[in-house]
């Protein structure tokens, strides 16, 4: 149909690579391929018996001993989607969350940052944000992916917060799109895009950069990707 409106044409466009397992280095924080044996019995420390409600949003948890978290663990492992990475404090070596690559989609350039879970040490800090941007940085640098999602249950407030802060667009909900746990949920989706990277990509090094940190570890500014500039 002539002068139909069509996308923009990709002409050198091809199909990007799938994620390997390799580990990914920050300042703080190391990102490694998930594994029951290396990882298990710090993660088991840390989420077995913890909150109940630091599990509401999540299809799975809580885990109250050791051999059932243990159990999904390494059905965790085994997965190539979703990738699961342990959440490495470099400062001391310890596996503190994990967090995954997923529905990765070689063809179009797009996957998700996914089932993410931080132990409450890691809430709010310098190695909870540095995960997300190595996770970021690993599928728009590394793998040239042009589209990178978050997806949330639409009544949880903390994790659209999380999402804002770094830098995702709000595209929408997905009314009644899942079942979890016997409950609806609402999808909230949010989204970068690859053109949208660099200037997130400066604002997280700008916030993780050891000068915008005092004495005690308090942020001089805040890390400011919000479209609402906070």
């Amino acid at each position: 149909m002539t002068g139909a409106v069509i996308g923009r044409t990709l002409p050198n466009w091809v199909s990007r690579a799938l994620p390997s397992a390799i580990s990914v280095e920050g300042r703080y924080t190391r990102l490694d391929r998930l594994n029951a044996a290396r990882h298990g019995q710090e993660l088991s420390r840390v989420f077995v018996r913890c909150e109940p409600e630091t599990w509401r949003y999540l299809a799975y948890g809580p885990f109250n001993d050791e051999a059932s978290f243990l159990a999904w663990l390494e059905s965790a492992c085994a997965a190539s989607d979703p990738l699961f990475h342990a959440v490495i404090d470099r400062a001391t070596g310890q596996a503190l969350g994990v967090a995954s690559l997923m529905r990765i989609d070689p063809a179009n350039g797009v996957m998700e940052v996914g089932h993410i879970h931080f132990s409450p040490s890691m809430k709010r800090s310098r190695i909870g944000t540095e995960a997300i941007y190595l996770l970021m940085r690993r599928a728009f640098d590394d793998l040239g992916y042009r589209r990178l999602e978050w997806k949330c249950d639409a009544l949880n407030a903390p994790s659209r917060r999380a999402a804002e802060r770094f830098g995702f667009t709000y595209e929408g909900t997905f009314r009644q799109a899942v079942v979890v746990k016997g409950r609806n949920r609402d999808t909230a989706w949010f989204s970068v895009i690859d053109g949208e990277w660099p200037a997130i990509k400066a604002r997280f090094e700008a916030w993780l950069d050891p000068a915008n940190f005092d004495s005690v570890g308090a942020q001089r500014s805040s890390l400011g990707i919000t479209r609402s500039g906070s």
